[in-house]
Parts: structure tokens; sequence; C-alpha cells
């Protein structure tokens, strides 16, 4: 359920946002709500960066390998 936020924000800093939302197609709130998911997630580690390294390359001559690469290569 959402709930309503009130914020004080300079006036030349509205205008642009609210610009800047109609441009993309969204609205304020979403584009605000965008914003401070965006912030809030800043310390956790995108998927990419969670595995990142966990894998190791196949072996050229793994006879699975060779099969998954006939199948969908």
């Amino acid at each position: 359920m959402k709930q309503k936020l009130t914020i004080t924000v300079d006036p030349e800093v509205l205008v642009a946002a609210k610009r800047y939302a109609r441009s993309r197609g969204v609205s304020l709130s979403s584009l605000v709500e965008r914003a401070l998911r965006a912030e809030a997630t800043v310390g956790e580690p995108s998927f990419a960066s969670r595995w990142r390294g966990r894998f190791q390359a196949a072996e050229l001559d793994d006879p699975l390998y060779d099969a998954l690469a006939r199948k969908y290569l």
C-alpha cells in the first residue's frame, strides 16, 4: 500500500523534475520513488557483482560442453 509523502524542494528543481518526468512519460511520484529506491539500495551489490567470478570456463574436451555447444550454439 502506497503512502503519501510531503517534501520541500526549490521551485526550480520542481519545474525541472516535472519536465523530466513528463518527457519520460512517468508521474513525478514514480520518478521520486525510483530515485529514493535507487539511493536506498546503493549499499547492496548488484546481481552481476554477486555472481562475478563464481563460474569457471568449461574444459574444451568436456563431452557435456560439446553436446551443449552443438545443441545451443
